[in-house]
């Protein structure tokens, strides 16, 4: 049996967990039907068996949406307070192929304990059933309502923050745009989590760390970009898909980036918070050396992970401090 080797570059622990997931010989995601996919990373964050933290009130919800209703999960914090608490909308990653409210839950539960505000956690339409731009409609659409609906909930609705990791980030950043540009509820912060920004799969990360780093390669993001988008290269450059190829930046929220070092997805992050911060933005970018995408779900296993949860908690705090 050939002894695993870790790829360059990678921490310790990073390099730890990359054994344990190659000791499991799991089927590579594009040898599977995306149903397939999806059952496979339920599987894997069931396993993981992490102890949930101790928040509030959890509630599933259905969101009226563009095509029927939307799931969503409401996650309140525990923290008495005189006035209610803010409000960050959360669209989970999964290359719009899949992911879920489960998949998801400790994104969402750690959001909600370390930034002592209330979760509301998407489960837009995914591809290939629902091809692009059905999740942008059904992001948008769940901005509106929970604005109309925010005092209801029991939150704040001039305190409306939007985040997502990989591609929920890219979510969170269109409809950021989108609010924008249709007089839309304003809101007050991105959350942008190693973000899909650019969906053309290009640039020098892609070369770096396109093959060997496990989670996220360039034939994934290939794959990904097919099911989502189709085969017309144009739609890859609408900025709804690409929201870096937007004509303007400006006037956006202010915006937090959580970005993995060796990352496909880390040199388009770059850029586009390069792009905000030229257009009048402000900015905070973190950029953790040694992990991969998709490190911020594994807390308790990896020292970046509970830092970066920390980090995006203490953002969230100041940008809705009263």
């Amino acid at each position: 049996m050939t002894k695993y080797k870790a790829p360059a570059g990678v921490t310790k622990q990073t390099a730890e967990f990359l054994k344990k997931v190659a000791s499991l010989n799991l089927p590579p995601t594009l040898t599977l039907t995306p149903a397939q996919a999806r059952e496979q990373v339920e599987r894997g964050v069931a396993a993981r068996e992490v102890p949930q933290l101790a928040i509030g009130e959890v509630r599933d919800l259905r969101i009226p949406g563009p095509a029927g209703l939307i799931p969503a999960r409401l996650y309140m914090p525990k923290v008495a307070r005189s006035k209610p608490p803010g409000l960050l909308i959360y669209f989970h990653g999964g290359g719009h192929v899949f992911g879920s409210l489960f998949t998801h839950d400790g994104h969402a539960r750690g959001l909600c304990f370390n930034g002592g505000c209330a979760v509301l956690s998407i489960d837009y339409r995914m591809a290939p059933e629902h091809l692009f731009p059905a999740a942008v409609d059904d992001s948008y659409r769940s901005l509106v309502w929970a604005h109309e609906n925010a005092e209801k909930l029991g939150c704040d609705p001039n305190k409306i923050a939007v985040g997502g990791d990989s591609a929920g980030g890219n979510l969170a950043a269109v409809i950021s745009l989108m609010a924008r540009d249709n007089n839309g509820p304003k809101i007050c912060y991105q959350v942008l989590i190693y973000p899909l920004v650019d969906y053309r799969c290009e640039g020098e990360s892609y070369k770096k760390f396109g093959k060997g780093y496990g989670i996220l390669e360039a034939d994934l993001m290939k794959w990904f970009q097919s099911l989502y988008l189709g085969k017309d290269p144009k739609k890859q450059e609408d900025w709804r898909a690409s929201p870096l190829l937007a004509e303007s930046h400006a006037e956006l929220p202010p915006a937090l980036f959580i970005v993995a070092g060796c990352d496909v997805l880390r040199d388009e992050a770059r850029n586009y918070a390069s792009a905000l911060i030229s257009s009048g933005v402000s900015v905070e970018y973190i950029e953790y050396p040694g992990v991969l995408h998709g490190f911020f779900g594994l807390t308790q296993m990896i020292d970046e992970a509970d830092a970066a949860n920390l980090a995006a908690g203490k953002g969230i705090i100041k940008a809705m401090a009263d």
